[in-house]
């Protein structure tokens, strides 16, 4: 009975994403077929991602709060961030070198010219070119301790939530009732984001439409070659780098674990935005068998500092602009650009525009005559985000489960269980309905979590 009601539940969201499918194939004609009409769709793709995004700081708050809140020794969450961010670095340094070696073979740009249109662009972007390394520090601290929530930050709902889970970890015993109440109010959320999802095609739908409309078929044409080059420089990150690295360290197969995140790949490719599938990715690494901490940390952290596509994008897009104003980066000035930019990247969000104000205000500090060039690929720039976006998801669930093998916060029978699809992921709740309510572990075991398959919670020996 139990099985068969689980293949109900498949089947609908099954159709759900079909839907998404023909969504994005019906904005690409409208878009082709009535630019004017698909331009002014936009506010439809516009608002599913709001929905979504409106989901990240609760969601991400209630996870953290749990993860660390239920273990009782602080020094291994701090464990968990540090080696994080240590391999955030090196990844994000490794980005940006395929990019630039990449940029120099294709040696993009060359050809094009810039008109009014473009520079008056590239000003523009250069505007809302991301602030310094200080100003985004002292950023990360909120205003108020709810206004992380209202304001949509990220790292601000992270700093906050961390604050919690340490002072549930100081209570003890009392801070119990607070953790079961936190898990219900967890479970709260997936479901008003599971409800979220149906609006999936109509949003999908809209963000397509709008962008073939602006963009065109000529815009794609002049600036082929950047586009195909960074494609394929991003595939060779993600199968080569990430996937032998992956195998190596945790032994899973990268085709399996993208197999297993295909629905929120086709989210983010319908949405251009690697927020829209944020929620998702915390419930899906949770259920394939990584502890709370490791996730709850990880990936909220990776959506700010492991920004792999957009570190490829960053170096590749610079080199196609100094190209293109007949200006050319010496190796020297690309070095250089190469250390801003491992700075300049951390905190440029996975939403569509961020990388395009970061690429503006790398070139603004390094070399502010060619700023201006930034407008010669505003036109492709939607286009590149999908690529972009799609590889720093990739790259956070990839760092998701290395972190947790390291950490030896990873429940490997369970990952094999969930990739050969015998532990089949629950799309209506997002959240496995027999587990536990208070979130997993109790505060006084240390080093506890929950066996999600059997709802049972077990000590880490």
């Amino acid at each position: 009975m139990a099985t068969a009601t689980a293949a109900a539940r498949r089947d609908r969201t099954h159709y759900l994403y079909l839907a998404v499918i023909g969504a994005v194939v019906l904005g690409i004609i409208v878009g082709f077929a009535a630019p004017s009409v698909a331009v002014e769709l936009k506010p439809i793709g516009t608002g599913f991602v709001n929905l979504i995004k409106m989901m990240i700081s609760p969601i991400i708050f209630c996870t953290i709060v749990l993860g660390v809140g239920s273990v009782r020794k602080a020094a291994k969450v701090g464990a968990v961030g540090g080696l994080a961010l240590g391999y955030f670095l090196v990844m994000s340094t490794v980005a940006l070198a395929i990019g630039l070696i990449v940029g120099n073979i294709l040696d993009p740009g060359s050809g094009l010219h810039l008109t009014e249109a473009a520079k008056a662009a590239g000003e523009k972007q250069a505007a809302g070119a991301s602030e310094g390394t200080a100003d985004f520090l002292l950023g990360i601290i909120p205003t108020t301790l709810v206004s992380a929530f209202t304001e949509g930050e990220v790292l601000q709902t992270l700093l906050v939530a961390l604050l919690a889970g340490f002072a549930l970890q100081a209570m003890g015993t009392a801070g119990e009732p607070v953790l079961r109440g936190i898990g219900h109010i967890q479970r709260l959320v997936f479901r008003i984001l599971a409800m979220i999802m149906w609006a999936a095609p109509v949003g999908a739908f809209g963000a397509i439409a709008a962008v073939v409309g602006e963009t065109g078929v000529d815009a794609l044409k002049s600036l082929a070659v950047i586009m195909i080059g960074f494609y394929i420089t991003c595939a060779v990150f993600v199968f080569v780098v990430l996937g032998t690295l992956l195998r190596l360290v945790a032994g899973v197969n990268l085709f399996a674990l993208l197999k297993y995140l295909g629905r929120e790949f086709l989210l983010i490719l319908s949405t251009s935005s690697s927020e829209s599938a944020l929620p998702r990715l915390i419930a899906k690494m949770e259920h394939m068998g990584v502890s709370k901490p490791v996730v709850g940390i990880t990936v909220p952290t990776g959506y700010s500092f492991n920004l792999d596509g957009t570190a490829i994008y960053l170096t590749m897009a610079s080199l196609f602009v100094a190209e293109a104003m007949g200006n050319p980066l010496s190796v020297g000035e690309q070095i250089s650009l190469l250390v801003f930019m491992i700075v300049a990247s951390k905190g440029a969000a996975g939403v569509t525009g961020a990388g395009l104000a970061t690429l503006a205000g790398g070139l603004q500090s390094h070399r502010p005559e060619l700023v201006d060039g930034v407008g010669l690929i505003v036109g492709i720039d939607r286009f590149m985000s999908e690529a972009r976006a799609l590889t720093n998801f990739a790259g956070n669930a990839v760092a998701t489960v290395l972190v947790g093998t390291w950490t030896k916060e990873i429940d490997k029978e369970r990952v094999n269980e969930v990739l050969a699809g015998r532990i089949p992921f629950d799309e209506k709740t997002l959240v496995d309905d027999h587990a536990p309510t208070g979130g997993g572990a109790s505060v006084d075991v240390p080093e506890q979590r929950e066996d999600a398959a059997d709802g049972k919670t077990t000590a880490k020996v």
